[in-house]
């Protein structure tokens, strides 16, 4: 056989090959289906950027407003706050969005960073008057960065950290994702049902039957919508990661905020919580037998913390320990 020879049967199978993997990644897509609300309430649109960003409501009008802002992740949505955003709604006027490239708020192709995500919850919150917000994660490392520039009432923040990905941030491994069929693959590996549960198993839940198997479709579902690789792909690469002293802008701030742990999380550890809370003058709610979830494995004790109760059994209040 001839090198011309063997370079086009070559070509021919990269060709069959990266029909085939077009082929599957449309074929997921189809048996995903078009994402339904997580949450029952009034659905709605914000406009930001030439974005739709999805929202949905529940409460009276009249009462104070409560921004409930989701943790970043390859299946990340409003869906996270599913075991509180009833009982919150008897308290409040409830607002949760889903992020911009997460859910089923647009997700365009674009390079998504920090600077965007810190710009977006800026805005979004400027809408509200000195609205309460409870934010996850990385998400709650936007807040504090922003918060000054804001009129807040109240934070109440769960397991917040500003490093989520790889410092210094890989640009091969964004790029990977966001190449054409070859990151359609890779994020499919990723975002696979085993992946999934491996990922709520090992750092999201303490019970990873809390999860549930309805929930996990779900994620699986938000996961292979058009256009799902790209927020995540900032994400995994650590382009996501903020800049923000979160101890420090902690402690800047007029607007009292609680941090929430769970007690058996390891990314991060309850020792960085317990550091971040001595440092900012924080009081620090630790969840027994919770990772970073503990407002869906524990809600209803959680939604207690949110609103100034003090749950029995689950929590421990570690400011008066620390006193």
């Amino acid at each position: 056989m001839t090198l011309r020879s063997k370079l086009a049967s070559t070509a021919k199978y990269v060709a069959l090959g990266a029909g085939a993997s077009v082929a599957a990644t449309r074929a997921l897509r189809a048996r995903a289906g078009e994402l339904e609300p997580p949450l029952d309430g009034r659905q709605r649109s914000y406009r930001w950027r030439g974005m739709d960003i999805s929202c949905t409501e529940a409460g009276d009008e009249d009462d104070e407003t409560l921004v409930l802002l989701h943790g970043i992740n390859a299946a990340g949505s409003a869906g996270e706050w599913r075991e509180v955003f009833d009982a919150l709604a008897a308290e409040y006027r409830v607002v949760a969005p889903d992020l911009p490239g997460f859910g089923r708020s647009d997700r365009p192709p674009l390079r998504y960073s920090a600077a965007l995500y810190e710009d977006f919850v800026r805005d979004f919150l400027a809408e509200y008057d000195e609205p309460r917000v409870v934010a996850s994660s990385l998400t709650a490392a936007y807040v504090v960065g922003v918060a000054e520039d804001l009129d807040l009432a109240d934070l109440t923040l769960v397991c917040p950290t500003a490093i989520a990905g790889p410092e210094p941030p890989k640009t091969a491994v964004r790029e990977l994702l966001r190449a054409p069929i070859v990151g359609d693959a890779v994020f499919g590996l990723l975002a696979s049902k085993p992946s999934i549960a491996y990922f709520n198993a090992d750092h999201g839940y303490w019970d990873p039957e809390k999860a549930g198997e309805e929930w996990q479709a779900y994620e699986w579902r938000t996961t292979h919508q058009k256009g799902a690789r790209f927020a995540p792909a900032s994400f995994v690469s650590g382009f996501l990661n903020s800049d923000v002293d979160l101890a420090g802008a902690l402690a800047a701030l007029d607007a009292p905020a609680t941090i929430v742990w769970g007690r058996e999380a390891d990314l991060p550890p309850l020792s960085e919580g317990r550091e971040l809370a001595d440092a900012a003058g924080c009081e620090l709610v630790v969840f027994d037998d919770a990772m970073l979830l503990p407002h869906v494995e524990f809600g209803d004790q959680f939604v207690d913390v949110v609103v100034g109760e003090r749950p029995d059994g689950t929590v421990t209040v570690e400011q008066d320990e620390r006193e």
